[in-house]
């Protein structure tokens, strides 16, 4: 059973990326963004510009009223915004400028991304030092005010490109590891106590009932609450194929059948002398293999799955990036081509 508040944009036959790339050109990364990926383009992020461009940084960002600044040990809250906040704000602006540029009369879906709560929570300390994750009032604030902060980036996006239809992509791989009792605590020596699973639902479908967007989490880790998320209502379920074993078969199953959209991550996030390379519209073999395990209509795949890359790119070169985009394209038309 699911409870999508907004459902996927209507595609098919489509590839995105998850959201980092490389390099520190904003301009460059949004014309790749957009040359690449005519249904689903994306904001790109560039981490290898420095702290406030990195997933944390960035998303720590986007807080309303909860500011974060960088300490030897990671981030961490502060009491007031200093110059780690300033920089995210800028970086921040600086591509939205960029792919507002070269999204100019573009109608369509248009995908941006941001970290989840709960990955927020077990990433930034509080001022005293342990991780936010810790204490449940400090994970309730952060739900919250990542959503206001949301919403105002949302209409950001909404006033630059006025034909968007916005997704929101939100990341939470530490996901899994904070509801198994995984998260280290901030000394490392010991971790923090799992949080309960009906906490993190509600956490999650709070924040999604509250924005007017489909929104979809991605999580490159092992073990992601397939189930969990469905019922948080998320419209789609971005996952590391590689990772996947058969034990998800039927929460899949149940999702495809539910309508939730599945992004199939099989396209190498790093320079490799994959066999994908050489044969691009091989990289969706997997997802054919669990289409046919699941008995699932093939006309359905060009439609329930999209393509994409395994992990963000920020780690590949320029070149590659835009040669595993490219790849992500041609598997994704190849299901709708060839779906059995």
């Amino acid at each position: 059973m699911t409870s999508q508040q907004h459902p996927f944009p209507a595609l098919h036959g489509a590839a995105t990326g998850v959201g980092s790339m490389p390099g520190t050109d904003a301009r460059e990364a949004a014309r790749t963004s957009t040359g690449a990926l005519e249904q689903l383009p994306f904001l790109p992020e560039l981490p290898a510009r420095g702290p406030g461009a990195d997933m944390i940084g960035r998303s720590a960002g986007l807080l309303v009223e909860l500011f974060a600044e960088v300490q030897p040990s990671g981030w961490r809250f502060a009491d007031r915004p200093g110059r780690d906040t300033r920089r995210a704000h800028s970086w921040l602006g600086e591509d939205l400028d960029a792919l507002e540029e070269f999204t100019q009369g573009y109608q369509g879906a248009l995908k941006v991304q941001a970290v989840g709560p709960w990955t927020l929570a077990a990433s930034v300390e509080l001022r005293h030092g342990e991780k936010a994750l810790a204490d449940p009032g400090a994970c309730r604030d952060i739900a919250g005010s990542l959503a206001e902060g949301l919403r105002r980036h949302l209409a950001e996006l909404r006033k630059r490109v006025p034909g968007a239809q916005p997704v929101l992509q939100l990341d939470e791989p530490s996901l899994p590891a904070v509801l198994a009792g995984n998260v280290k605590t901030a000394s490392g020596f010991q971790r923090l106590r799992a949080v309960d699973r009906q906490v993190a639902e509600e956490a999650l479908r709070e924040l999604i009932r509250s924005l007017d967007v489909p929104v979809l989490v991605h999580s490159c880790a092992p073990g992601v609450p397939i189930p969990l998320l469905r019922r948080a209502g998320v419209a789609g379920i971005s996952l590391d194929f590689g990772l996947l074993t058969e034990r998800e078969d039927d929460d899949l199953g149940e999702a495809v059948e539910g309508g939730t959209v599945l992004l199939a991550g099989v396209v190498p996030a790093v320079d490799a002398a994959s066999s994908a390379s050489s044969d691009p519209a091989g990289s969706v073999t997997v997802v054919r293999r669990l289409w046919r395990r699941l008995g699932l209509d093939p006309e359905l795949l060009g439609r329930r799955v999209l393509v994409t890359p395994t992990c963000g790119l920020a780690g590949a070169s320029p070149a590659y990036a835009r040669q595993a985009l490219s790849q992500a394209v041609t598997g994704a038309r190849s299901l709708v081509d060839n779906p059995e």
